[in-house]
């Protein structure tokens, strides 16, 4: 796991940004997963500019997003398809027959949660799986004890989860309860992993995601296991882990990471 701490919560974004353009640079008919929240806006309108100023090319994009609320589509705003056409899709030059969602309105949401793996498999899996991370340490919507084989499925939310997404809702009460989420294993699946955190407030769930044991009841400790997996934080959201300097030190150093060394 490479861990990259920037000096501010703009920056980490920015970081963000920037090797997900470099992505679609090196691949311009990549297939990309994304991700929804609060840090994902500020995100994605680096991508736009850098789209619109620097001629970034999405058209041979394709896209599969990790959640959605069950009983939404695409005409609520609270759902995570109009946070995507909102914030990116209708934004940039990306063909929307490439974007998919999973479908939260199907009548058999097994059936069209079998159908999103296919379609999955049939672009060639994901090139780069963007990722956030909840309170509980969900990624996606893998909430505690989610096993690291499971596959897209719907699922019931936890109590917290609902507390932090609620209030992001005109009427708290119509959050659902439910929806369909990549599995654990669908997202280790991707070839490569960026998670993006940042805000004091995930600096606990972000240690134990890191450094701590690897458990089911912290979905995103799964990064561990992955071969290739970036996480990018700002100074608040790393302020617990026991080996920042480290941390620091590495990104300056490795090779890999000297085209980003400005940004």
């Amino acid at each position: 796991m490479d861990v990259i701490i920037m000096p501010t919560k703009a920056m980490a974004e920015k970081m963000g940004a920037a090797i997900i353009a470099n992505t679609i640079k090196a691949k311009p008919d990549c297939t990309l997963g994304l991700a929804t929240g609060r840090t994902m806006e500020h995100l994605y309108d680096i991508l736009v500019e850098m789209h619109q100023k620097e001629g970034l090319d999405f058209s041979l994009c394709r896209s599969f997003n990790l959640d959605e609320y069950v009983g939404f589509d695409g005409s609520n705003v609270n759902s995570y398809r109009y946070f995507m056409n909102h914030f990116l899709f209708d934004r940039v030059n990306i063909d929307k027959r490439n974007t998919h969602v999973p479908n939260g309105v199907a009548e058999d949401l097994a059936a069209a949660a079998a159908d999103y793996e296919e379609q999955m498999d049939a672009c060639g899996g994901v090139d780069l799986q963007l990722l956030g991370i909840g309170r509980t340490g969900h990624i996606g919507f893998n909430e505690p004890l989610s096993s690291f084989a499971s596959r897209t499925r719907a699922v019931t939310l936890t109590k917290t989860t609902y507390e932090q997404n609620s209030p992001l809702f005109e009427n708290p009460a119509d959050m659902p309860m439910r929806a369909v989420t990549m599995g654990v294993g669908t997202i280790l699946e991707a070839k490569r992993l960026l998670l993006v955190a940042t805000s004091s407030e995930k600096a606990d769930i972000v240690a134990k995601m890191i450094e701590g044991p690897v458990s089911s009841m912290i979905s995103a400790t799964a990064l561990q296991l992955h071969e290739d997996a970036v996480v990018v934080l700002d100074e608040d959201a790393a302020a617990k882990l026991a080996g920042k300097e480290e941390y620091k030190w590495s990104f300056k150093h490795d090779p890999r990471w000297a085209a980003y060394q400005n940004i």
